[in-house]
């Protein structure tokens, strides 16, 4: 019970961080140059300060709520788990880039995304495609875990992605409203699509592997070609293979790159919602 008052209170909070900043996203005030944006600006403005704190207290009880389900068992073994996961995963990862470089209008993007998410797990039963007591395992917690992780890389390159999309066109229009002073610069949103590109790829390889190996000890088997969710997992993991090496080696620009993040983290999602 106490789980799910922590659940349904982070869900709250984050819904209230997501109005919030989608508030200040719309605020005519200017921010930052993103030619400043990798630095540390001096003070913090109140309204993020209040999105930051509300933000922050759901995401303090969604730990806690994971915490709870760390104890009772095998975690992320259902597609409820791996889902409010994905969402206290991401929200952390937005905590980093905000202290790091406090880009405060990554909230508007990722904090949306977050609450979705829990909201998505919200309304899943708890028994949602169930696995069988005698095969959960360290394994099984294992795969799952590589497996969100890498996701959530492939969320962070896909709104890092987005973000170099609107600014560019910003550049090129030469128009440059409140929003444009609230980016980052393009250099360094082209810099987090590759970082996150890079983390990614090693996770979902790992997961894949990890899920191939609790699979052999399930089913008696590594791989099976009737498996509609293992053969799109490694198609999305040649997707992203090529998209990074096309980046590295191939010369693909920037704005193809982020086109690209944006296509592949679509597919991933339906991947991992509709075949979990």
């Amino acid at each position: 019970m106490s789980q799910i008052i922590f659940f349904r209170t982070s869900l709250f909070f984050y819904f209230l961080g997501c109005l919030l900043f989608l508030l200040n996203l719309w605020d005519k005030k200017g921010g930052t140059p993103p030619a400043e944006t990798s630095q540390k600006s001096a003070t913090l403005p109140i309204s993020q300060r209040i999105a930051f704190v509300v933000t922050g207290v759901g995401f303090l009880c969604h730990t806690i709520a994971l915490g709870l389900q760390l104890q009772s068992g095998v975690p992320f073994s259902s597609l409820k788990e791996a889902i409010s996961f994905f969402s206290w995963a991401i929200v952390l990862i937005f905590f980093w880039v905000e202290l790091k470089y406090q880009v405060y209008v990554m909230g508007s993007l990722i904090l949306p995304m977050a609450f979705l998410s829990l909201i998505s797990a919200a309304t899943l039963p708890i028994d949602t495609h169930p696995v069988d007591p005698a095969l959960k395992g360290t394994l099984l917690g294992v795969h799952t875990t590589l497996s969100v992780l890498g996701i959530v890389a492939f969320a962070i390159a896909a709104v890092s992605g987005m973000m170099y999309l609107v600014q560019e066109r910003f550049l090129k229009s030469k128009q440059f409203g409140p929003l444009y002073y609230k980016l980052p610069s393009l250099d360094l949103l082209d810099q987090w699509n590759k970082t996150a590109l890079f983390c990614g790829i090693p996770l979902l390889t790992l997961g894949i592997i990890s899920g191939a190996l609790w699979s052999q000890y399930a089913r008696g088997f590594f791989w099976s070609s009737n498996s509609p969710k293992q053969l799109l997992s490694l198609s999305a993991w040649f997707f992203y293979l090529i998209v990074l090496q096309g980046r590295l080696t191939f010369g693909f620009r920037a704005r193809r790159g982020a086109l690209l993040s944006i296509i592949g983290f679509v597919g991933i999602i339906f991947i991992f919602t509709t075949l979990a």
